[in-house]
């Protein structure tokens, strides 16, 4: 799969859904998930967090602080903008994931938002030794062109001025061209099972068309009513990824557990 989509490409949500980021950010300051309130204690576990299309670390700045807050070791993708070259910006994460997970000693989480979802589930396909589980927050992974026409014409603009040789910008070769080959083959292929995933989407997503975010590989599909952006600062998108960091420290536990009784009966038979 180069660059091909199970979504059209024609999606034409209401931007104007996107005005309500600072709303959600002001909601988000009176939850209580903001202060921790029924978020697990994360027990050091390292999570990469990876911006969206255009967008830099900052953008999840706050997310990263409260995950600090919750036990996490949270680390930045170390993005000012998020338009480099997928396969070029693959292996600097994997570097950036080898070197979180020696320091921290245990398998890490990825959050990504919107095209940052797409490189964390590329990285836990590539990786299963170092990622416990992905969480996508508004990422159209059966369509990553699904978006509002405007935003695909920033898409086409950035890939003109990387064709013409602008650095760290992604080609429009970058679509078809064998410097993302296997980066879209990882997108479109199932994880392997030791690696979970979730997707959250919002039917009321103003950037991305959502039917694109149903992931049909994720162990988990979670609607919450957000805005794209806005993701970053939702009461509700915090609640979702707060649940899946969990869910994947339940996991790993699991299979943690199912392998001890192999293991004694390997010793007792020695």
């Amino acid at each position: 799969m180069r660059g091909t989509a199970l979504i059209s490409g024609r999606a034409r949500p209401p931007l104007w859904r996107e005005a309500r980021i600072g709303l959600e950010a002001a909601a988000l300051l009176r939850d209580p998930v903001f202060r921790g309130g029924g978020v697990a204690d994360g027990r050091g576990r390292p999570v990469l967090l990876i911006p969206g299309f255009m967008a830099g670390d900052s953008s999840l700045a706050m997310m990263a602080a409260w995950l600090k807050r919750a036990g996490y070791r949270p680390s930045r993708a170390g993005m000012l903008a998020n338009v480099d070259c997928s396969g070029a910006v693959l292996e600097r994460l994997d570097g950036r994931l080898e070197r979180l997970v020696a320091e921290q000693g245990r398998r890490a989480a990825i959050v990504g938002q919107s095209r940052g979802g797409g490189l964390a589930k590329a990285l836990g396909r590539r990786r299963p030794d170092l990622v416990a589980g992905v969480v996508a927050l508004g990422s159209p992974h059966l369509g990553p062109l699904a978006v509002h026409p405007l935003v695909r014409l920033q898409v086409v603009a950035i890939g003109g001025l990387g064709t013409l040789g602008a650095p760290r910008l992604f080609r429009r070769s970058c679509l078809k061209g064998d410097c993302c080959a296997s980066f879209w083959s990882d997108l479109a292929a199932p994880l392997p099972g030791d690696v979970s995933m979730v997707s959250i989407f919002s039917r009321t997503d103003g950037i991305v068309d959502w039917q694109a975010c149903l992931d049909p590989h994720a162990d988990a599909l979670v609607e919450i009513d957000a805005s794209h952006c806005g993701m970053a600062v939702s009461p509700a998108a915090w609640r979702a990824v707060a649940d899946a960091l969990e869910g994947f420290e339940k996991a790993e536990s699991g299979r943690r557990g199912a392998k001890k009784p192999a293991a004694q009966r390997l010793r007792r038979a020695a």
